[in-house]
């Protein structure tokens, strides 16, 4: 009995070393990272959008191609019946940059499609990364960067003003939304908003915090400072949002449900805590994070009243609402643009876009749906005032 328990570990912990030694393998890597060989639904009819439950005639299959020459295929959504062209410029535009695995086509994204063509009034427009769906060439970090400028560059030669588009990142796909909104305001465009669905802080942090049905399995890697290394090895893709979401410059809504169970919602609170640091005095006393270091009892005094500071003017500046059998809601003012954090009780992982209560959100933030007249008539009274100074 003792031996079979014995040759059960053994077994158990080759198997592990196996799959860290593959992990290793930049092929293995790439496919573990973004999953893009599950194209589900299999066999897709990209050209039969109405298939998948959209409504006939309302959605348009095309293609275009990457300044280095891959071809990505996507759905544009109309929000009205129209032509793309009339469409572009008569309703906001939502730019979806989806997660790993699967195609334009699975069933939690279409659900996503639908809930913002008619609750959300606008339109959708929803490529496929290389290597993904029906799209060529294999996906990498600066690949799926150059797909996700391209798609925005898409919209702006129909029409679209940046004014009019939100940037909608799903999972993997917010890290990529992360760096392009990071692009966008080095190159001083502001779209109308930026949408964070289920996001991670960075690779390397979600690597260190990821589990596979509740168990830790990267866990006993980072006992041992090879351990590390090797992790950070993998990381090979990092889509640092917790680095880039400095640079936003538009609305930011950070949306997570409490029973992800593939990415932690202490990720999307890491990113909404960034964004509040330069709001709060100074953390100028820190916690030792070195063994047998300690605060003198002057220090520990001077910590908690620093805490308590912080505390008491996050409070102040951050306004928080619980919806009942819903969630929790914040809202404040950044140092560029207004924020909101939605954390849900439901919605997992992949239907967190879904949520009428999170769309709703999107609608009051970015000026979509039945708040679209409002948003519109504030936008000209900007402007009136500013022709009115220029004039005088």
């Amino acid at each position: 009995m003792i031996a079979r328990i014995y040759r059960s570990f053994f077994y158990v912990g080759l198997l592990y070393s196996v799959i860290i030694a593959l992990l290793t393998i930049p092929a293995v890597q790439r496919h573990a990272t973004f999953k893009h060989a599950l194209r589900f639904p299999f066999y897709t009819k990209y050209d039969l959008p109405e298939k998948y439950g959209l409504a006939p005639g309302k959605t348009l299959n095309t293609y275009f191609t990457t300044p280095d020459n891959c071809t990505l295929g996507a759905w544009f959504a109309l929000a009205d019946p129209s032509t793309v062209i009339d469409a572009i410029k008569t309703h906001p535009t939502a730019l979806i940059l989806h997660g790993a695995a699967g195609t334009r086509a699975a069933s939690f994204r279409v659900d996503m499609y639908r809930g913002f063509t008619s609750r959300l009034q606008a339109n959708v427009f929803a490529p496929n990364y290389r290597g993904f769906g029906d799209s060529t060439g294999s996906p990498d970090g600066p690949g799926l960067e150059l797909d996700t400028y391209t798609s925005w560059k898409w919209l702006l030669e129909r029409g679209a003003r940046p004014e009019d588009i939100v940037i909608v990142g799903h999972s993997l796909g917010t890290g990529i939304a992360g760096q392009l909104a990071k692009r966008l305001a080095a190159e001083d465009l502001r779209p109308r908003g930026i949408v964070l669905l289920a996001p991670f802080s960075s690779v390397s942090r979600l690597i260190e915090s990821y589990d596979l049905w509740g168990i830790p399995i990267l866990q006993p890697l980072q006992s041992f400072p090879w351990g590390l290394k090797l992790l950070k090895h993998i990381a090979r893709i990092e889509f640092d949002t917790l680095a880039a979401i400095q640079d936003f410059n538009a609305p930011t809504l950070i949306a997570h449900a409490q029973d992800d169970t593939e990415v932690p919602h202490a990720h999307s609170k890491t990113l909404i805590d960034a964004l509040l640091e330069p709001l709060l005095p100074g953390a100028i006393i820190q916690l030792p994070n070195a063994p047998g270091k300690t605060l003198t009892t002057e220090e520990f005094f001077a910590f908690r009243k620093q805490q308590e500071e912080r505390n008491l003017k996050r409070g102040q500046i951050v306004k928080t609402t619980d919806v009942l059998n819903f969630g929790m809601i914040e809202e404040f003012k950044g140092l560029r643009a207004p924020i909101t954090y939605v954390e849900t009780f439901w919605g997992s992982h992949g239907d967190i876009g879904a949520q009428e209560g999170v769309q709703d959100q999107m609608a009051k933030l970015f000026g979509l749906g039945i708040y679209r007249a409002e948003y519109e008539r504030e936008s000209d009274s900007v402007v009136d005032r500013v022709l009115h100074h220029l004039v005088e």
